[in-house]
């Protein structure tokens, strides 16, 4: 059963929760490097947990990494992350929030060197999942298999965030997401 189905069987406020991400969200590309940051750590925190955990926290998410500014959040210091950590809003892992902090560093010189984290993930641009998994491991902190194929489908560039038969699949596909061979 895909994610596009079982949001069906869910109690409604589950669905509610569900729905609003499925149905404007959740393949849709993104063209703002903050909102891409905001996804990549919302993935990364998601490892381990239920997708619906995050998608309650996602406000207090917000709150906590500065509405998941690049440049604030690369500037974050000891005592922000000791803040982080004592959040009971967001996900209290040490090696989740040294990721956030650390990849935020890596987008602000990506962003130097390609002009945005957009730009970046146009540039290598196709990519099969393993290879776009090698890349990101490189190049990021908290990047697993899983962890990439989720923040690439929810972004675009890989398909597989609807069935075919989903209305939303439709309405992405007039958005030219990347895995349709769009730009």
């Amino acid at each position: 059963m895909s994610y596009c189905s079982v949001i069906e069987y869910m109690s409604e406020d589950r669905k509610a929760l569900h729905k609003a991400y499925h149905d404007k969200l959740y393949g849709f590309p993104i063209h703002d490097d903050n909102e891409l940051f905001c996804r990549l750590v919302l993935e990364i925190n998601q490892a381990g947990l239920s997708w619906e955990t995050i998608l309650k926290k996602e406000e207090t998410f917000r709150k906590a990494y500065d509405n998941f500014n690049i440049e604030v959040v690369a500037a974050y210091t000891e005592a922000d992350r000791e803040r982080l950590l004592a959040d009971p809003g967001i996900i209290r892992n040490r090696l989740k929030v040294n990721a956030a902090i650390e990849n935020a560093k890596t987008i602000l010189q990506l962003q130097k060197t390609h002009g945005s984290f957009e730009k970046w993930l146009e540039s290598h641009h196709p990519k099969t999942k393993e290879e776009w998994v090698k890349l990101f491991k490189k190049t990021f902190k908290f990047t697993g298999g899983e962890i990439v194929n989720e923040f690439l489908m929810s972004i675009g560039y890989l398909p597989g965030a609807h069935v075919a038969d989903c209305q939303v699949y439709h309405e992405i596909l007039k958005t030219g997401p990347m895995w349709a061979g769009a730009k």
